[in-house]
């Protein structure tokens, strides 16, 4: 029988190259038990999945052995997301299911009032570990400095890291070797070699411990071979100033690194420290991350919301533009979400917390970009394949070029090992290796500060390839819940027909109860008081307002009780082939009028379809509701309908598209859609704030606009091409540089500027990408 596989998760400090994170997974996978190591640079985090009998305290002294500090932070089955992750839908909004379900019994003129059954909202509690770990004060050790930056960049201001002490002496020392070189030119090789060790010691120590690790071949092996063969053929002073532009090409990718990791930190900081608790009448101030779930805390106008909740109390317009990218800001009420770090910016408001600090949207945002941030994109697996015989094969080559020609064709040993040396150099994979991994983390931090949450690298690269969308209706296409559309009055008006129907659903939680109070709120009208109210089993209700007895129900129900004529027949049918459900309101057994509901396309439903034709996409809309409704939708937003489906056949008709060559994109609100999403090459949960997992599918848009399924294609787009601009200046730097080397012009220091030069470049490049807005309607 096979052990359970565990899964602990590492926080790293002083990872900011994707050298760092290839000789940490080398080391951590020799440890005995461990079985897949996941490193994400930009996230400064390590998950590694191993037998329970693995010991954890090796894997730390292991990577603090390469220079690095490692604490275990997070510890969990590993099954529990991978191998789960599209089995079974968590996505929780039953009511807004793509079969129709959200009606249940109501079939757009039949019996739409079946004793007003509850919808039960069906929330699954994910709990995620806490994000904001304990950072405790650590005791320094030997071993600090030896990667030249023990701290993650956030940790203070970059030129307080060790790494950036580190430059700067190696920068003064060299400075004085010039100096004191001009002054005794006697002992000039001898100074310049004391500058250099200042700044070689911890690179040779790095590359000893790496190879001491499995990781022979690293880039700083490169280095240090280059700068002692510098030293050996007397090019000490080119020696020292190749090792100082070394340390300063390192500096700023750790510093392009800080500022990747820093967009999606930043998002931490929009939760305020304190929140102000209601409890026994009293007001009090506790730190925000000690709030429990159920507590009641009080947001005053101005104030950032503390947790994710729901208004119990008051009316304010919130800004949700920090979580959510939007500039206008939403009017809420009562029984309305908020997320934490949004900003209250009108009324006072009371709110019913319902999720703890770690598990709010912010806190799971975070959590799950870094979590993709360690799953590796097909291209960056490829280079690192690639650049486990790129760096053997440039210390072969510039051993050639340093030994053939003077052994064969007797040229001057002197000139072909300083040009081998420089061949060394050039080779090395810094540029070639973060190419990739950069553009990656600049744009899932990107998306997730637009709420688009992807997972991981091979997810953002295949979301480019889809040619074809396949939507869910109810809840994606659509808002999710049915709103008053039509109110006809026909021996009463219109506003006591609403101010009637609104009587008889006060208290009632059924969706187009709701939907008629939503609409009776919206107008200003006050139900009134009603008596003897009640359901009628699968018909509709009843009670009497003023002496009224009313009746609010189906077509089919209301025409047992009183005669429809024909006129009102038509009028009925008509509004039924807009796809909306009728409901008949008599009083004293005569129709006093109609009320019409449907569930309405979101804002951007049709901007967001439009976008995604525009961008090569065919689009179809797969739904279990009924065919005139689907067609009513799919008509107002130029979509395709396909209609009364099961999740089955949802299923097999992503699978015949496949069949047919297109690479398929399925969104959906994740309910009955969890085998089309399994199904499709990329499976997109459409959901709202914290409602969203990522699990249930392969991406998820947050917020729940149309606009974003297109963005997400746009983003992986622009990534693939900033990828390629990426691998383009790497390689053509080094070709160039490598000719012009081979035959003379240039020497060690343009070979250490080409390869800082094009690192440089190629992470700035990336980091581009932060900056990426997407399309607005």
């Amino acid at each position: 029988m096979t052990e359970a596989t565990t899964q602990t998760r590492f926080l790293v400090d002083g990872m900011d190259c994707a050298s760092c994170a290839a000789k940490i997974d080398t080391a951590t996978r020799r440890v005995e038990g461990v079985e897949d190591v996941s490193v994400s640079v930009v996230a400064g985090t390590m998950t590694v999945k191993h037998s329970p009998a693995a010991d954890l305290e090796q894997i730390v002294r292991k990577v603090t052995s390469l220079g690095y500090k490692a604490r275990a932070i997070e510890r969990g089955d590993a099954g529990s997301k991978s191998e789960t992750a599209k089995q079974a839908p968590t996505l929780e909004h039953t009511g807004h299911d793509q079969s129709g379900h959200a009606h249940a019994g109501h079939d757009h003129g039949e019996d739409n009032h079946d004793g007003h059954s509850h919808l039960e909202h069906d929330h699954d509690e994910h709990k995620d570990h806490a994000h904001g770990e304990d950072h405790k004060q650590e005791k320094p050790d030997k071993l600090a400095g030896m990667h030249g930056h023990d701290h993650s960049p956030e940790d203070g201001p970059w030129w307080k890291t060790v790494k950036a002490r580190l430059t700067i002496v190696c920068g003064l020392a060299i400075g004085g070797a010039f100096a004191l070189a001009w002054s005794v030119p006697s002992v000039e090789s001898w100074i310049f070699i004391v500058a250099m060790a200042v700044g070689l010691i911890p690179i040779a120590r790095r590359a000893l411990f790496g190879a001491l690790n499995g990781s022979p071949f690293s880039i700083e092996t490169l280095m240090t071979v280059a700068a002692v063969g510098a030293v050996f053929i007397g090019a000490s002073e080119e020696a020292a100033v190749v090792v100082f532009l070394f340390l300063v090409g390192e500096l700023l990718e750790g510093i392009a690194t800080g500022r990747a990791r820093a967009s999606i930190k930043a998002l931490a900081t929009l939760v305020p420290k304190t929140a102000f608790v209601e409890a026994d009448g009293k007001t009090t101030e506790i730190p925000a991350d000690q709030v429990a779930v159920g507590a009641t805390v009080l947001v005053r106008p101005g104030d950032r919301i503390p947790a994710d909740g729901t208004i119990v109390s008051g009316e304010s317009a919130i800004d949700e533009a920090p979580v959510t990218g939007e500039s206008v800001p939403k009017r809420k009420t009562v029984d309305d979400l908020v997320f934490a770090g949004t900003v209250n910016q009108e009324g006072v408001l009371r709110i019913r917390v319902t999720a703890a600090a770690s598990d709010n949207t912010i806190s799971r945002i975070i959590k799950l970009v870094e979590e993709a941030q360690e799953s590796k994109a097909p291209t960056e697996r490829f280079i690192d394949r690639f650049s486990k015989y790129y760096t053997p094969g440039v210390m072969v080559v510039a051993a050639l070029i340093a030994i053939v020609p003077p052994l064969l064709f007797g040229q001057s040993w002197g000139e072909w090992i300083y040009k081998g040396l420089a061949v060394l150099l050039i080779g090395c994979p810094c540029a070639l290796v973060i190419s990739t991994p950069a553009a990656i983390a600049a744009a899932l931090s990107a998306g997730a500060r637009r709420g688009l949450l992807m997972k991981g690298g091979a997810v953002l690269e295949g979301l480019g390839k889809i040619n074809h969308v396949a939507l869910d209706k109810t809840g994606t296409l659509t808002v999710g819940k049915p709103q008053v559309t039509d109110i006809v009055g026909v021996d009463h008006s219109e506003a006591d027909v609403l101010a009637l129907s609104a009587a008889l659903e006060v208290g009632s939680s059924h969706p187009l109860a709701t939907a008629i109070l939503a609409k009776a709120k919206e107008q200003n009208v006050h139900p009134k008081r009603v008596e003897g109210a009640g359901a009628v089993g699968g018909k509709g209700v009843i009670g009497t307002v003023e002496g009224q007895e009313l009746f609010l129900g189906s077509r089919r129900a209301a025409g047992e009780r009183a005669p429809l004529s024909a006129d009102l027949e038509s009028r009925i049918a008509a509004l039924n082939d807009e796809g909306k459900t009728v409901s008949v309101l008599l009083a004293n057994s005569k129709v006093a009028g109609l009320i019409a509901m449907r569930d309405e396309p979101r804002e951007d439903a049709k901007a967001g379809l439009d976008a995604l034709k525009r961008l090569g996409a065919d689009v179809v809309m797969l739904t279990g509701d009924n065919r005139r409704t689907a067609e009513a939708i799919g008509k107002s937003l130029g979509i395709e309908p396909r209609a009364e489906l099961l999740p089955q056949d949802k299923q097999k008709f992503v699978d015949e598209l496949r069949q047919q060559g297109k690479v398929v994109g399925k969104v959906g609100d994740g309910i009955n859609d969890a085998p089309a999403l399994a199904a499709a090459d990329i499976g997109i949960a459409m959901g709202g704030g914290t409602d969203v997992a990522l699990e249930t599918a392969d991406a998820a848009v947050l917020h729940g606009r149309v606009l974003d399924i297109a963005n997400m294609i746009v983003l992986s787009r622009a990534t693939m091409r900033n990828i390629v601009e990426n691998i383009t200046i790497s390689l053509g730097l080094k070709a160039f540089f490598l000719v012009t080397t081979v035959i003379g012009i240039t020497g060690l220091w343009p070979a250490i500027l080409a390869d800082t030069g094009a690192t440089v470049l190629v992470t700035a490049n990336a980091m581009r990408l932060l900056a990426w807005k997407g399309l607005e309607r």
